[in-house]
């Protein structure tokens, strides 16, 4: 129970990285807020949970006005955002088009921006008035540290998203708002995010695995079990930080 009496949000939840932490949270005594712009998957697996959800595109800002105060309204206080939502589109910088560019930014940058905007004086405004402490991940990626040719969209997202956490941290630190922000750099896990590198799943994942030094692509619940110690009161020293859960990739 290392998250007795907290509430959280946690975007893009209805499966993925998403959906492990969720379950996770639950599982050590979190309440949680599954938001999706899959409204019906985050519903179904928010009732599985006794949980509740929200539909909700992290790009539209007032979506996320709404969310936070559901949140709010729902389970009376929020301690944990956990912004997760995000979409991995290969391309080189000469094959991706400005459209695509955009939306890739827009729901991996902009939608943390939005999330840490919005959920920092709810969360501040919790602390305040019960004498907690609060958190926010950032869901980044290891491809924010270490580029790719292939993948110049995602890697300036993801980079954006690792400095972005730090500025958070910093703020909230000298506001003494008793909120940490810290980041995670997950390697190659099998989501569905994984369905866009290739028709063949199996191969797909034995293909990134042999990029790996531990010779295998992540579970979703490597990245969870980080979480639970980012978001809980363990924590409560470690702010602005990264996390990379990254197989060794980064010790080459």
């Amino acid at each position: 129970m290392r998250l007795a009496g907290k509430v959280a949000l946690v975007t893009g939840a209805a499966s993925g990285l998403g959906l492990a932490m969720t379950r996770r949270f639950v599982a050590e005594g979190a309440r949680v807020l599954l938001t999706d712009i899959n409204a019906d998957g985050a519903a179904r697996e928010a009732a599985a949970l006794g949980q509740a959800s929200f539909a909700h595109d992290v790009t539209d800002e007032a979506q996320w006005q709404a969310a936070v105060a559901f949140a709010v309204e729902t389970f009376g206080a929020l301690h944990i955002l956990v912004n997760n939502a995000g979409i991995g589109t290969p391309g080189t910088v000469e094959d991706t088009s400005l459209e695509s560019w955009r939306r890739v930014h827009a729901i991996d940058l902009d939608g943390v921006f939005l999330g840490c905007k919005h959920g920092v004086p709810a969360i501040a405004a919790t602390n305040a008035r019960d004498g907690t402490r609060g958190s926010i991940l950032n869901i980044s990626s290891i491809a924010g540290v270490i580029a790719s040719g292939q993948m110049a969209a995602y890697n300036s997202a993801k980079a954006g998203v690792r400095h972005l956490t730090k500025s958070v941290a910093l703020h909230c630190a000298k506001k003494n708002y008793r909120i940490t922000c810290n980041s995670v750099h997950p390697a190659f896990v099998d989501t569905p995010i994984l369905d866009n590198f290739g028709t063949d799943k199996e191969a797909t994942l034995a293909k990134l695995g042999r990029q790996i030094p531990l010779g295998t692509v992540g579970e979703p619940d490597d990245v969870a079990h980080a979480a639970v110690y980012l978001v809980s009161d363990e924590a409560k020293f470690v702010t602005g930080a990264e996390l990379w859960i990254d197989g060794g990739i980064s010790a080459q």
